[in-house]
């Protein structure tokens, strides 16, 4: 029983080092990254300027799911392969931009313009080979109350370092009522990922985030401009996986060795 007391100390001292430093990240402001709110809805009065330079409440321009990308326009990093990985599903998709579902592309720079909005939008819908649609990807801009209120609606979390952002690389995808229904985490999506997505958001219906390990396994590296390996975090994983490991075969070694004593 000693060796249990032990295993249960081993795993209880992990779980605190490595879990709890996390969660406490919750309640600071400098707080980087998605903290997920599925089924939360978006604000009312998200006032937005569009491509066309016309003042938009994002809440009541969603009448069908749509996917959300927070980006800003003059990004060095990720937002590039982010659009261009978002331009590729659009294009491979079977569903029809503009009538199953609609793009909102949001600069959380509160500098950046309208004109540049307008030159971006050209940019990926050409890519996306979809230049006939140009109402089902909307690129738009905003003050900074506005990006605040919107970036904490949906706990998506930036850190400026000089003119730059850092900043993680994920879809929103929204019902058409406003409510969240799922992230979409990384810069390279799947058709059937977006398709279920988008049905789900039609139904209502929210769902588990699949591939959540990509934003743990990886964190971005301002001075490089790219995700890198945390190996940090990984060790720790697997260092809480072998203590949990040890204290469930010393638990079951322990209950065999009680069993045969009380058959003797």
């Amino acid at each position: 029983m000693n060796y249990l007391h032990i295993s249960k100390a081993i795993l209880f001292v992990f779980i605190f080092s490595f879990l709890l430093p996390n969660q406490h990240s919750y309640g600071q402001t400098d707080q980087l990254g998605v903290y997920e709110k599925l089924d939360s809805f978006l604000p009312d009065s998200l006032i937005f300027v569009d491509d066309n330079f016309n003042k938009i409440d994002l809440k009541k321009a969603i009448n069908k799911p749509t996917v959300l990308a927070m980006v800003y326009y003059e990004c060095p990093g990720i937002c590039t392969p982010l659009l261009n990985g978002l331009a590729e599903v659009i294009s491979r998709s079977e569903l029809e931009l503009g009538k199953d579902y609609q793009v909102f592309t949001v600069s959380f720079n509160h500098l950046e313009n309208s004109v540049l909005a307008s030159k971006k939008k050209k940019t990926y819908l050409k890519l996306a080979d979809k230049e006939n649609y140009p109402e089902g990807w909307q690129f738009f801009t905003g003050d900074s109350l506005m990006v605040a209120k919107l970036l904490q609606s949906i706990g998506y979390y930036v850190k400026q370092e000089g003119k730059d952002f850092v900043h993680p690389a994920t879809l929103v995808v929204l019902g058409k009522d406003g409510k969240i229904t799922r992230y979409l985490h990384g810069t390279d999506f799947l058709p059937f990922d977006l398709k279920m997505a988008v049905v789900e958001a039609g139904a209502g219906r929210s769902g588990p985030t699949i591939n959540k390990v990509l934003e743990f396994c990886f964190s971005y590296d301002a001075e490089g401009k790219k995700y890198v390996f945390n190996t940090t975090k990984i060790s720790g994983s697997i260092i809480i996986l072998m203590a949990l490991t040890l204290f469930i075969s010393l638990l079951v070694s322990g209950r065999r060795k009680k069993k045969f004593n009380n058959i003797d």
